[in-house]
């Protein structure tokens, strides 16, 4: 018995400043095309996946970046992909920037299901960066300016036959978010990101460290979770900034399936079959028989580090 996913992680090269929503969103529909002609159900396209990565600029007036905003979805410019999807029966997430008819800002995913239809929206909840310019900085990151926190948790679906989560970038370096929803069984969790290849602050940081933090962030939070991790990069020089590659898949016991070796648009197709997650979920990683949540309030006590608790007593 398996329950097979085969599933798509559709890489985007640069989103360029000039690049138009409707030339972006034809390139995502030609890795659809590509993925639907390798056997792929579900297609995972990156974090703020129709527009440049437009964080890293300050602007005075955070209003002038609304024109990076999607205030419906679909749009004029992102139905013809819904479209296609319904086409070739293909089920997606994506990542956009969202403004709320309330006037809100969030760095949003959604899933879609094969008739085109959203069935999940999640909103990122760890946003890094910062909210004003800082001439200290080789470059600017100023999510904390341009994005309010998510506000919808960390939930997980029933989508394509199986639990499925979401996350998006900065997201996958907590423990918490794969916990969170290893705690509602989630046998995929899908993600994209936009993640420079230098460190604004610690210009000594290499890509290769940078790509092995991230890749080290994706495999442990799946094996502690016993589930699939499909983890989709934008990657390339955007507008004279790079950013990494490293769009991958890993399996239930953090074993890597899969991961492009380019910068450029391109899929990673891969059959994840969820049943593998079970001997995890019902051995080392069964929940209900050895989690101590006696013991871990203090993860919901404190925010930032405090002061030692000290030894307890030791029982007479």
């Amino acid at each position: 018995m398996s329950r097979i996913i085969t599933v798509a992680a559709a890489q985007l090269g640069p989103n360029q400043k000039a690049d138009s929503r409707a030339a972006i969103v034809g390139r995502m529909i030609a890795l659809m095309e590509e993925a639907h002609g390798k056997g792929a159900t579900f297609i995972v396209y990156p974090e703020l996946a129709l527009t440049t990565f437009f964080p890293r600029w300050y602007a005075e007036d955070r209003a002038e970046m609304d024109q990076w905003f999607e205030r419906a979805m679909p749009g004029p410019d992102t139905q013809p992909l819904f479209d296609r999807a319904r086409t070739l029966g293909m089920a997606m997430s994506f990542g956009y920037a969202e403004l709320t008819p309330e006037g809100r800002h969030f760095n949003t995913s959604i899933l879609v299901d094969r008739s085109g239809r959203i069935v999940a929206k999640y909103r990122k909840i760890h946003l890094p960066g910062h909210v004003d310019y800082d001439p200290e900085r080789s470059h600017q990151h100023l999510e904390k300016r341009y994005f309010e926190p998510g506000d919808l948790g960390f939930p997980v679906w029933e989508f394509e036959g199986g639990r499925v989560g979401m996350a998006i970038c900065n997201d996958r370096r907590w423990p918490e978010t794969y916990r969170v929803m290893g705690l509602q069984g989630v046998e995929m969790v899908v993600l994209g990101f936009n993640t420079p290849s230098a460190n604004s602050q610690r210009a000594s940081e290499s890509m290769a460290d940078r790509m092995f933090h991230h890749r080290l962030s994706c495999q442990a939070g799946a094996y502690q979770n016993a589930t699939f991790v499909v983890a989709v990069a934008k990657a390339g020089t955007e507008d004279g900034h790079h950013l990494t590659g490293g769009t991958l898949v890993v399996d239930p016991n953090g074993r890597l399936l899969g991961e492009l070796d380019h910068e450029a648009d391109g899929v990673l197709v891969v059959a994840c079959d969820l049943d593998e997650t079970r001997f995890g979920k019902e051995t080392i990683f069964d929940f209900a028989r050895h989690r101590r949540v006696e013991h871990y309030g203090l993860i919901l006590e404190r925010t930032g580090p405090g002061a030692p608790l000290g030894r307890p007593e030791q029982p007479a």
